[in-house]
């Protein structure tokens, strides 16, 4: 069998480039948001109050139930947040 190299998981595991790159996009804002829970320092029932979502979403947030969020509910979370997303558009060579 011949091995291949990816450049992401989700380049190996997702079936089309589109779906990988929608995946890529949403595990880098829910480690993000991640990152802004833990540096909270709070519970997580108060940390869902101050992103606007329940305590079990951001249970799920938090143990990376990836396919329970789409970007438009991440950016969502992170303007709760007080937080800006940007978008950058680039070619494969770059």
């Amino acid at each position: 069998m011949e091995s291949q190299q990816f450049d992401s998981v989700w380049d190996a595991v997702e079936d089309s480039r589109g779906k990988a790159e929608n995946m890529k996009l949403r595990s880098e804002l829910m480690i993000l948001i991640h990152q802004y829970v833990e540096a909270l320092g709070l519970s997580q029932q108060e940390a869902s109050k101050r992103l606007g979502i329940t305590q079990p979403r951001l249970s799920d947030l938090m143990r990376g139930r990836i396919d329970k969020f789409s970007l438009d509910k991440l950016v969502n979370i992170l303007a709760s947040a007080g937080k800006h997303v940007e978008i950058r558009v680039v070619d494969d060579a770059a």
